[in-house]
């Protein structure tokens, strides 16, 4: 184990969640009910620090949201920081098990995988609004070596989606002028910044914003006539 990976892997929670990422299941009944009650815990966590907003909530908050007793929150975590790192580092597997199917896809274009990085990555987002705002809003209350974990793992995706791109520049499907790395920044920013206007009950649904999103995307890296194509099949 890295120096980094000692240094955030402190509680129950995370300790499964990495037994889970190396493959190790237990399909058990007792197994599937603990993980029902991580959940319950997740959900609890992420409704008060989105309401309260990190800072201000509390261990007791949480536990009063799950209506346990506070001491009996803490089987599950030792600081409330645990509860944030747990959140964010459960967004990660989520997206990164999106990113793992989209680069094992075989016979699919470098452009195909980036729409359907876009399209997924949205959806993904708008069904975990609450998880979302708090992973941007609250990565930097993180102590800095499980900030810097959080940010490592960000940066696989930054990876993939430049890699994309350069492949597809390649390959003749988008503009080999443009900068790689600066067009995945910009592509980030369409794909994060949903999560700051996008309403559930508003006029467009979930899957409507991320294809225009994905459009988007295909466009601003010169691959346009990609758009026509999908839009006329």
């Amino acid at each position: 184990m890295s120096e980094v990976s000692a240094a955030v892997a402190l509680s129950l929670p995370e300790r499964r969640a990495a037994a889970l990422r190396k493959g190790k299941t237990d399909d058990t009944s007792r197994t599937r009910r603990r993980r029902k009650r991580d959940e319950e815990v997740l959900n609890a966590a992420a409704k008060v620090f989105s309401e309260r907003g990190y800072s201000d909530a509390s261990v007791q908050d949480v536990a009063d949201e799950l209506g346990i007793l506070k001491g009996s929150l803490y089987h599950y975590i030792r600081t409330k920081e645990d509860l944030l790192f747990w959140l964010l580092e459960e967004v990660h597997r989520d997206v990164e098990e999106i990113l793992d199917e989209i680069a094992e896809m075989d016979g699919v274009n470098p452009l195909e995988q980036l729409d359907l990085y876009v399209r997924r990555q949205v959806v993904y987002n708008l069904e975990n609004l609450k998880r979302i705002s708090i992973y941007y809003q609250d990565l930097d209350r993180l102590s800095e070596p499980r900030r810097k974990h959080i940010i490592e793992r960000r940066a696989e995706h930054d990876r993939f989606i430049t890699s994309l791109i350069s492949d597809a520049q390649a390959q003749g499907l988008a503009n080999p002028d443009l900068d790689p790395r600066l067009l995945s920044n910009c592509l980030f920013a369409t794909i994060i910044w949903t999560y700051r206007w996008y309403k559930p009950r508003g006029r467009a649904s979930r899957e409507a914003v991320a294809d225009v999103c994905a459009k988007f995307a295909r466009a601003g890296i010169g691959g346009a006539p990609a758009i026509e194509a999908t839009s006329a099949s």
